[in-house]
């Protein structure tokens, strides 16, 4: 890329979160291969983020790159209506497999966000089948669900990046975040105030939606499996819908193939995004119950009313298949634990740091809390100094590699990490 690229970029592209007046520097990346990232000036960058978690199988795998380039000499796309074919087929049998056994049909999208669109617009859709309109949704504070409207309305409404957004917004109903951590001791009255919203407004919720065991870009925040128990009961008693978000968590990244698993719940209706694919395109699936998808389709609609025009992508679907059937392999839950364990033993220390208010470690997720925000400009510049890619918001800096990460990369984000906590001129204070 030259500089006039560069200039052009900073002109005219609008990239994620960042202003048009004064932007954030975007870095030249020219290409990718394992875990590292090429600058147009050809530094390698040891990637920490898995392109936001969702390389969980690194860069330009031999495997999945194969898959699309099969894939796109049969079809690259077909519209899902009215048609199907081999790839969306194959990819749907291995996701009825590998998911909690009562969830069976698969809904195909195109971003995690749609995902949770989907997923909200089947429980309000399964309650208008049942002759019983519901319109609200009982989920935590501190939570992230997606960019979309529908998505953004079950996100934190106060302290998140979509507090902007307040009176636009239907008002749902937001429960405590849980305290009880993930290792902690179970404490009963943790979900007291959980319980006690879910009875006061029984017969309006259509269904919880919650990010099972770790709130991701609300706060990297790990809770106890017991919460998850426990609303599945409740849900159960009640009659409500149980949507799992696992759209960050899910295909092994906290150690479990699904974060339900630490629990043993299933829910009915869960959202899959991001590592579904490797890394390498955009799609998403929501699963729900037989239930949940013949009371929908008995009702007065006939049907779910939802189509996106990219639905079942065979090309997207194709790589996805590959990526699940890399993980079948079982591969992914050794390189899991050895992160984890490199992750606790090199992030751990930093609690003793002047900056840093928490270290917490889940399977490949590395977090360290710092008591103020970070500075993003200059922290980010300091990490491609020292040939690492981390990208941190708030007053988290995390880590989320991809499975394949060695022990020398992985250390080295480690030690960038620890000279980064150590500095104070990168804290806003």
């Amino acid at each position: 890329m030259t500089p006039a690229d560069l200039t052009f970029d900073r002109r005219h592209i609008w990239h994620p979160y960042t202003s048009m007046t004064q932007p954030l520097p975007a870095y030249p990346i020219v290409s990718a291969a394992g875990c590292e990232l090429k600058l147009a000036d050809g530094r390698p960058l040891v990637d920490g983020m898995s392109s936001w978690w969702a390389a969980i199988h690194g860069y330009s795998h031999p495997r999945l790159n194969e898959a699309m380039k099969s894939q796109i000499d049969q079809m690259s796309h077909v519209m899902f209506g009215g048609i199907t074919h081999p790839a969306a087929v194959a990819l749907c049998r291995r996701l009825v497999a590998m998911t909690p056994e009562p969830l069976e049909c698969v809904f195909l999208a195109d971003s995690g966000s749609v995902a949770v669109e989907v997923a909200m617009k089947m429980a309000l859709q399964y309650w208008h089948a049942k002759g019983e309109p519901r319109q609200r949704f009982l989920t935590f504070r501190h939570g992230y669900h997606g960019d979309t409207f529908g998505a953004m309305s079950v996100c934190d409404p106060d302290n998140s990046m979509h507090s902007l957004w307040q009176g636009y917004l239907p008002e749902h109903l937001f429960a405590p975040a849980p305290q009880c951590g993930f290792d902690d001791e179970w404490d009963e009255m943790d979900i007291v105030p959980f319980a006690r919203l879910m009875a006061a407004h029984r017969q309006e919720i259509a269904a919880v939606i919650l990010e099972p065991v770790v709130q991701g870009a609300g706060g990297m925040r790990f809770y106890h499996p017991e919460w998850l128990r426990r609303i599945r009961r409740m849900c159960d008693r009640e009659g409500i819908l149980l949507i799992a978000d696992e759209i960050a968590t899910g295909f092994g990244r906290t150690g479990k193939l699904f974060a339900c698993d630490h629990a043993g719940i299933a829910p009915d209706i869960m959202c899959l995004g991001k590592a579904l694919t490797g890394g390498t395109m955009t799609l998403s699936a929501t699963l729900a119950t037989r239930n949940v998808a013949e009371t929908i389709s008995d009702g007065e609609a006939g049907c779910f009313m939802h189509g996106p025009t990219f639905m079942g992508n065979p090309l997207a679907c194709a790589v996805a298949c590959e990526s699940l059937a890399l993980l079948e392999e079982g591969g992914w839950q050794q390189q899991v634990k050895a992160i984890e364990q490199q992750l606790l033993t090199g992030l751990g220390p930093l609690k003793d740091c002047e900056q840093v208010a928490d270290v917490r470690v889940l399977g490949a997720i590395g977090v360290v809390e710092t008591h103020y925000p970070v500075d993003m400009a200059a922290l980010q510049a300091f990490f491609v100094e020292q040939g690492v890619w981390v990208r941190p918001f708030g007053r988290l800096i995390y880590l989320m590699p991809p499975y394949i990460i060695s022990r020398d990369q992985l250390a080295k984000l480690i030690a960038a990490v620890t000279k980064a906590v150590a500095n104070p001129a990168f804290f806003r204070r």
